[in-house]
């Protein structure tokens, strides 16, 4: 009888001694795939495990061994095929005759385990679209507060919700309107980080969270997710187009609780609908119209290069030994049809991060050197068209060949122009910009080094650069008269300038008395509101022929 039980037993059962197999029923043969001889003469323990875990089998066999009971334990068993399972094994000490040996039981617990792999996936997913669901967006939410919290870091909740599905469901039917949300919840997981969460909270609704996020990187997500969602989408042989509406709050301004912060993203979600839908707010109404003004400026940059709305105007550069306007520096002016003039301070920050600085730089340049040779044509003296250029644009491929063509074009002969850059500008990737400066020099084109004195500037590289002329920063300059440590450093810039045969430049020259102090330093040429704000070229035209600030002999 006790021979029937074991061999119609549907668990594996075994009696070890000695660490090897006195004894195992066929169910267990069967689940291995060794036959029972082969656990008898040549088959152990540990042949049948995972080699990670044969230290924990070793630790259980001398348990049992030493006469302590067994709790049920789960290994990575292997079978003769080289097939992995889980196996939960349970061993009790005996006696076998006078050898102490261990009786247990093995059940293959591999669908059992992959069953509660399903139901905690059940419990903390979206059934139809495999995104965190509410509860475990919660989880992620209270991790993201405490590590802000900790970190005193900041982080933005993105509340968003489509636009009319309500109309996809009921027209369409709501197997339709399942598959979009699916093809919804796929592109929008192309938009986040790893360390964000994208969730679905229930309905239409979904959930982006943003841990270690400014305000604009928060605006800058939300404007790809909007971008990225109105693509048309292809659902059950329907052509769909579709909208959202995101309402974004901040942590901490916004709420420090979860709580309040998804309330206040939803409150701003909801705006985003009154304002007409397809579209996001903060829920600060201060960062909105921030943000909207943003959005603004960077949709009317794309037309304003074809709507004529950009013009230059134009600041005298003085030698200071003689007081002639040997040079002009070209600034740009946006002319909005709505805003009025808007200044480059405020655009040309947008314009970097959206990639139009290019083609506005380019024509700045264009523009530049055909004021320029057109002044010359006309007779006047004009030595230098200094011309600002971006970062960006320095870098761009075809730089160098972009100001031959804009020189070539024009006629403007090369020495008159003078090509302005920052010290963050030239020190960035020195030995890059060290072949795009000779290139350019090579040219016979002038080089001038902006804002010098608030950067880093290695002199060595100084030394290699084809600088002409170092311009002292303004912020040094507006308060010469009274503070010391002002003097002493554009003292030593122009010392420097003059050791290294540079010329200096001082901008945001205001009064007579910095102009005095300036030209007792040995400063050689100067530019600000005391000799004149940047003009028109027709009010440039009249500078220039008059020559206003020429000293009399």
């Amino acid at each position: 009888m006790f021979q029937a039980t074991m061999e119609a037993a549907q668990v594996g059962i075994f009696v070890l001694g000695g660490g090897r197999f006195i004894y195992v029923n066929p169910f267990i043969c069967e689940l291995f795939g060794y036959s029972a001889e082969d656990f008898q003469s040549r088959i152990g323990p540990l042949d049948l495990v995972v080699p990670e875990q044969h230290d924990l089998v070793r630790e259980q066999m001398a348990l049992r061994a030493a006469g302590v009971p067994g709790k049920a334990y789960e290994l990575t068993a292997r079978r003769q095929d080289g097939s992995l399972f889980t196996m939960s094994v349970l061993g009790m000490p005996a006696t076998f005759g006078d050898l102490p040996v261990s009786v247990g039981t093995v059940l293959d617990v591999t669908e059992r385990k992959n069953a509660e792999r399903r139901i905690r996936e059940l419990a903390d997913f979206d059934a139809l679209t495999g995104l965190p669901n509410r509860r475990l967006l919660h989880d992620r939410m209270a991790q993201m507060i405490a590590s802000a919290e900790r970190d005193g870091g900041t982080a933005a909740l993105m509340f968003l919700d489509i636009d009319h599905f309500k109309r996809v469901n009921d027209s369409l039917g709501h197997s339709v309107g399942d598959d979009l949300l699916c093809a919804l919840a796929q592109r929008y997981t192309g938009v986040v980080r790893r360390v964000d969460t994208l969730a679905r909270l229930g309905g239409d609704e979904f959930i982006i969270l943003l841990p270690d996020v400014s305000a604009a990187s928060a605006a800058d997500v939300a404007r790809r997710v909007l971008e990225i969602a109105g693509s048309s989408f292809s659902v059950g042989g329907h052509e769909l187009t579709v909208t959202s509406s995101i309402g974004i709050s901040l942590y901490p301004q916004d709420g420090r609780d979860i709580d309040t912060l998804l309330k206040n993203a939803d409150t701003a979600m909801y705006k985003a609908k009154e304002l007409g839908r397809n579209t996001f707010q903060f829920y600060s109404r201060e960062m909105n119209t921030a943000t909207l003004e943003r959005l603004m400026m960077e949709s009317s940059l794309r037309h304003a290069l074809t709507g004529d709305e950009f013009e230059l105007h134009y600041q005298p550069l003085v030698c200071l030994r003689s007081g002639e306007i040997v040079g002009v520096e070209a600034l740009i002016r946006w002319c909005h049809r709505d805003l009025g003039v808007i200044m480059p301070d405020r655009f040309i920050p947008v314009a970097e991060e959206t990639g139009m600085i290019n083609p506005i730089g380019d024509w700045v340049l264009f523009e530049a050197c055909r004021q320029a040779q057109a002044w010359i044509d006309a007779g006047l003296s004009l030595r230098t068209m200094a011309v600002n250029v971006a970062p960006v644009q320095f870098r761009q491929a075809g730089f160098v060949e972009m100001v031959a063509g804009a020189l070539g074009t024009t006629g403007l002969a090369a020495e008159r122009l003078e090509l302005e850059l920052t010290e963050r500008t030239v020190m960035h990737d020195a030995e890059f910009t060290l072949g795009t400066l000779s290139a350019l020099n090579r040219m016979g084109v002038c080089l001038s080094l902006d804002d010098f004195g608030t950067g880093y500037s290695s002199l060595a590289y100084l030394k290699r650069f084809p600088v002409g002329k170092l311009k002292i920063d303004r912020s040094f300059i507006m308060d010469l008269e009274t503070d010391h440590d002002d003097r002493a450093i554009a003292s030593t810039i122009v010392n420097m300038g003059s050791s290294l045969r540079l010329t200096v430049l001082a901008e945001g020259v205001e009064t007579a008395e910095q102009l005095a102090l300036l030209r007792q330093m040995g400063c050689s040429m100067v530019q600000g509101y005391h000799f004149s704000r940047p003009v028109t070229a027709a009010r440039m035209t009249e500078l220039l022929r008059d020559q206003p600030f020429r000293y009399e002999k």
